[in-house]
């Protein structure tokens, strides 16, 4: 056993290659001279619906010049897939957050995310805006979603999730907390919906890691231009000296019986949207709302107000309570 310091209190971790049912390596993840690979794997216990990245972050979860990569939005393999092999080639590990509708689209590439030994949490059903539903179509929304990533998983996803437009209506964050899932913001945007050019992600990305010096960094996976400039963007990375920590969860998420049964019945019959039309405007909402009372809905697309923006809280220095582990 060995003992680390963060944030003035002591944790304890664990000096061992990572065994958990959310990590699967296909590779050496310890770092070399030319890949990035897994310098610090946190196992979180969401029990208490911690709230990680962001302006209202709850913990400072990472070291100068630690980062955490998380991409959102997929599967579409003809971008999922490259983006998985440039991390693959660096042997490192990161989150993605899957909308429910896209995941049972292509449950084998949504199962190829485990494969790799990544982590998979959720991003709604249909990456509606959860600050213009009413608070049981939002809990619909979550709960479908968490449900239709398990459907296409085979088994849980962890209890990891990321609002859509990082819009975070207070009785979601209460639900959430209540259903022991970890929320997660963001610390550093790629933009990647917006740039065409692979080149102007990079260039973000290592512009904003240069004034934050750590952070999660959100990306989605269902953008060409990720795709294309993710293998040199990570070796950059690796060049300016940053390191990878990768999450992963002590439990599975549950899912409600309920939405488990729809889940399933949608993933059997395949009716919804194809996954293979991405989401180049991340302003337009998706059309698409499914609840256990109406499973028929013709909401169209609107674009979102964005929420009020609220205080920033400053980061709790109360014990670790949702640390599990930390792996080195």
């Amino acid at each position: 056993m060995r003992s680390w310091i963060k944030g003035g209190l002591a944790v304890v971790g664990m000096v061992l290659p990572v065994a958990s049912a959310w990590a699967q390596p296909t590779c050496n993840t310890n770092p070399t001279a030319t890949t990035l690979g897994v310098s610090r794997t946190i196992e979180v216990d969401a029990a208490t619906g911690p709230r990680f990245g962001g302006k209202k972050k709850e913990f400072e979860i990472l070291e100068p010049g630690e980062v955490i990569l998380t991409f959102d939005d997929g599967p579409i393999r003809a971008y999922t897939r490259p983006i998985l092999n440039a991390l693959e080639a660096h042997c490192t590990r990161a989150t993605f957050f899957l909308v429910g509708k896209m995941a049972v689209s292509d449950p084998t590439m949504a199962k190829e995310y485990l494969k790799r030994g990544h982590t998979v949490g959720v991003h709604t059903w249909s990456h509606a805006n959860l600050t213009h539903l009413t608070p049981l179509k939002a809990r619909h929304e979550i709960e479908l979603g968490t449900s239709a990533v398990a459907a296409a998983l085979g088994r849980p996803p962890a209890p990891f999730f990321r609002f859509p437009y990082l819009a975070e209506p207070k009785s979601m964050i209460v639900h959430l907390h209540e259903r022991h899932m970890a929320t997660f913001n963001i610390d550093v945007d790629s933009k990647d919906y917006r740039f065409h050019d692979p080149e102007e992600v990079h260039a973000k990305v290592m512009h904003d890691l240069a004034v934050t010096g750590r952070g999660i960094i959100l990306f989605h996976d269902i953008q060409a231009s990720t795709a294309r400039a993710l293998p040199a963007l990570l070796t950059d990375l690796k060049a300016h000296g940053y390191k990878i920590v990768h999450m992963i969860a002590k439990e599975p998420a549950t899912t409600d019986p309920a939405f488990d049964a729809m889940a399933q019945r949608i993933i059997s019959r395949k009716h919804l949207a194809s996954a293979q039309d991405s989401m180049p405007r991340r302003a337009l909402t998706w059309p698409t709302l499914v609840t256990p009372s109406d499973e028929k809905t013709d909401a169209k697309p609107q674009r979102p107000k964005q929420p009020p923006a609220e205080p920033a809280p400053a980061p709790n220095a109360q014990p670790l309570g949702w640390l599990s582990k930390i792996f080195q």
